[in-house]
């Protein structure tokens, strides 16, 4: 892209702001970031490129924001950080050859069945409950899979995190919610570094989005810690619906609606 002017630097630093403030409370922020930077002249191997940049920025904020207020155990989560790395980069290794659309047939079924669950279950995410697994257990499927999901596709990431977190090792929806960004910020660091590699990441969209995003987050994180499950919980389930819709009437999404016509007839 060409040098950016003024209001073109305000516009993606607000962009980014708006993502990195709405990702660190439920995630999602992509649905904003995404398209402001095809907007303004990214290809779309740049823009997811640049887009690991400036939420990598965000989801660091949040995690530091979050630790400095003793909500992030780093001790346990150590092998977590660990396999969610080693995920993502599989993730973002294998991208490069495979083709990830197949994923985008199965994942809406996925975030709307995430949505019910908190929707369902009003109480859940309320309080710690009992751990279900052993915290390496969770590193070996939750962190490697979901890592190596985001490394290679990535919608919804936050909404699969937190949902592990409350579901397998008990947190309440504001602890699983600081350890999302936690895993979050690992992953989309091991997917940033091999996206610099290729050459893909446009610093001139990128930081300005960046700076937006570690305020953003920072506000969000704050408002978390103050509201707790009665803001997060609505918004995994906003959050997690807003992806299946956009995945819905994405050009991807034509076997999905294909299949929606066919069983009811519309």
């Amino acid at each position: 892209m060409d040098m950016p002017t003024l209001p073109l630097v305000v516009g993606l630093f607000l962009g980014g702001g708006l993502a990195g403030f709405m990702d660190s409370i439920a995630g999602g922020g992509g649905l904003i970031s995404l398209p402001i930077l095809l907007a303004v002249g990214l290809s779309p191997a740049q823009a997811l490129a640049t887009n690991k940049l400036q939420s990598s920025f965000g989801s660091f904020s949040a995690t530091l924001n979050y630790a400095s207020r003793g909500l992030v155990d780093l001790r346990p989560m150590r092998g977590a950080v660990a396999c969610t790395f080693a995920g993502a980069a599989l993730g973002a290794t294998l991208v490069q050859v495979l083709d990830p659309q197949f994923l985008s047939q199965v994942l809406p079924f996925l975030l709307i069945g995430i949505a019910l669950y908190f929707l369902l279950s009003p109480r859940v995410g309320a309080f710690d409950a009992r751990q279900r697994i052993s915290n390496p257990l969770f590193a070996a499927t939750a962190g490697f899979g979901i890592g190596f999901y985001d490394g290679f596709f990535g919608p919804g990431t936050g909404s699969f995190f937190a949902l592990c977190f409350v579901t397998l090792l008990g947190f309440n929806l504001v602890r699983a919610t600081a350890h999302t960004k936690l895993l979050n910020f690992t992953s989309n660091i091991a997917a940033l570094l091999f996206f610099v590699f290729g050459g893909k990441v446009v610093l001139l969209a990128g930081l300005p989005m960046a700076g937006g995003q570690f305020l953003g987050a920072r506000l969000g994180s704050n408002l978390v810690m103050s509201r707790g499950a009665r803001l997060v919980r609505p918004l995994l389930v906003v959050v997690s619906l807003a992806i299946t819709a956009r995945l819905i009437m994405s050009d991807e999404g034509h076997i999905l609606r294909q299949a929606w016509r066919f069983v009811f007839g519309r």
